[in-house]
């Protein structure tokens, strides 16, 4: 297993932009890896190897932040012009804009999805996860995952 420190390195980015979809508050996205990694931390004896250490930490941060909902009861969108790098590479000037101005739609449109279909979008898009962690994730099946992920693509080319 790797130490602590390689798991923070390779992993808490990935986390940051997961929970940063969710809450769209920059220092509360950094207050939950923090937390996620501390409850890692003092569970790691429970981690079975069942899942990715991915999925294991992704759990851990969605589980802290449904409490602190339930905690302050409220949820709020994503910031489209915090989001840096997620999807498309960077080229001249002119594409740039173009590109930074699709991602803002393709965001916004996101944004218009059930919760559930959010998330997995997020998941599979932002986090570069399998369906298989995904699911694992959610707390569902496979195919759930792979049948949600298509239906969410499909509500997004459709939505103009």
């Amino acid at each position: 297993m790797q130490d602590i420190e390689e798991i923070y390195n390779t992993y808490a980015n990935t986390i940051y932009k997961y929970i940063f979809c969710l809450c769209n508050d920059k220092y509360l996205s950094e207050e939950i890896v923090q937390e996620t990694f501390e409850v890692a931390i003092k569970n790691i004896n429970k981690f079975k190897g069942e899942c990715k250490i991915s999925t294991w930490l992704c759990q851990i941060a969605k589980y802290i932040w449904y409490n602190k909902l339930k905690k302050h009861k409220k949820i709020t969108n994503i910031s489209f012009e915090e989001i840096d790098n997620f999807v498309f590479e960077e080229s001249t000037f002119e594409e740039k804009i173009i590109e930074k101005q699709e991602k803002i739609e393709t965001f916004k449109k996101i944004q218009k999805l059930d919760e559930l279909t959010r998330n997995v979008v997020y998941l599979r898009i932002l986090g570069d996860l399998s369906y298989k962690e995904i699911a694992e994730i959610m707390g569902k099946s496979e195919s759930w995952a792979r049948v949600t992920f298509f239906r969410g693509k499909e509500k997004l080319k459709g939505e103009k």
